[in-house]
């Protein structure tokens, strides 16, 4: 049987990770401490996602391991020798990250690099997974030429009609502390396997979410929102009129994705990894959405100044990845993506109740 290890297993990718393969017939270990709920809080908390995979997935085996512990880590790694890693534990905050810097880097970096070392000493043969994001690109975004739209920014250089490839850079812009631990993480992966030799890949995503996602005002922008109508809380836009656009894609087809490049690995890939223009919606396409959906009105405020090294349009180009790995493709629509989280929300609303 073949092993895999996911950190970050009660996640939002790494869930979706031990559920596909473990539907696949392999070994899972998920590495998981619940850092989300002392990062965010009870509402962070992803423990409910654990004991979700403990119930229904078969091969699967939860590890209670902190990526920063190295010793720890180089242990898992002896005793497990995987076929595939998928490394998948982050902080993933912004403003989070501004505020405990040291957490931040320590997670972000260190423990990409302790998962690599240990992966190059005890399984050099695995292929390694790593999602990064596409924060590593800083503010650079926001200095392509826009065109506003009465619900959203769009590119006006048609040299990104189909959003931003690999290629665009990550120098000389501001990248948040957040941004800089990402950049880092995403730079090991590559040397290691450029140094190396090792199979890896950096997965620079875009808006990653799906129904299992504990979204929080911090991280998880459609979860988050989605809840907010839910619930008829108040949600805050921050800066550029609520027409900043993401593209979304469901950690379904991330899943797929890593599957595709365990079957098709190379040494030091990068892929730029997101819903492409066809999943991409604005904040305020993104309230119009929800509504229809739940009949209920979207209650906001609005702040006139936005997050720092936010982007306002970011759309990722997909012909590299697609080039890359045949077969690899979006199966789940925008609507789809809506549909789900919703309905994910309102399950576990009412569970909460009872």
């Amino acid at each position: 049987m073949k092993q895999l290890i996911v950190t970050g297993s009660s996640g939002l990718i790494g869930s979706e990770v031990v559920t596909y393969f473990d539907q696949r017939g392999w070994q899972v270990h998920g590495v998981d401490n619940n850092m989300r709920a002392d990062f965010f809080g009870e509402k962070g908390d992803t423990r409910w996602n654990q004991r979700r995979l403990e119930a229904t997935c078969g091969n699967f085996r939860h590890h209670e391991l902190d990526i920063r512990d190295r010793s720890g880590v180089l242990r898992l790694l002896e005793r497990i020798q995987p076929d595939l890693i998928v490394h998948a534990a982050a902080q993933p905050s912004h403003d989070l990250a501004a505020r405990r810097p040291f957490d931040d880097f320590d997670v972000n970096a260190v423990g990409t690099l302790n998962m690599l070392e240990a992966a190059r000493r005890f399984a050099p043969e695995c292929v390694f997974a790593y999602l990064s994001t596409n924060k590593v690109y800083g503010d650079g975004p926001n200095f392509i030429p826009l065109t506003e739209h009465e619900t959203r920014w769009d590119y006006a250089d048609p040299a990104y009609a189909d959003g931003i490839d690999e290629d665009f850079g990550v120098d000389q812009v501001k990248h948040s502390i957040f941004g800089i631990s990402k950049v880092a993480g995403d730079v090991a992966v590559q040397e290691y396997g450029r140094y190396f030799g090792m199979k890896t890949c950096c997965l620079r995503g875009g808006c990653l979410t799906g129904p299992n996602h504990s979204g929080v005002e911090l991280h998880g922008f459609l979860s988050y929102l989605i809840r907010c109508n839910v619930e008829e809380r108040e949600y805050t836009i921050y800066g550029y009129k609520g027409k900043q656009v993401r593209d979304n894609i469901h950690a379904y087809d991330v899943a797929r994705c890593i599957e595709l490049f365990y079957e098709h690995p190379q040494p030091a890939a990068v892929f730029n990894l997101g819903g492409g223009r066809g999943n991409s919606v604005s904040i305020l396409e993104a309230f119009d959405r929800v509504e229809q959906l739940t009949g209920k009105k979207m209650r906001y405020r609005y702040v006139d100044e936005a997050r720092i090294g936010d982007h306002i349009c970011y759309i990722s180009n997909l012909s590299h990845l697609k080039a890359s790995l045949p077969g690899w493709d979006i199966t789940r629509t925008l609507d789809d993506i809506f549909e789900e989280i919703v309905a994910g929300w309102q399950k576990r609303l009412k569970e909460e109740v009872r």
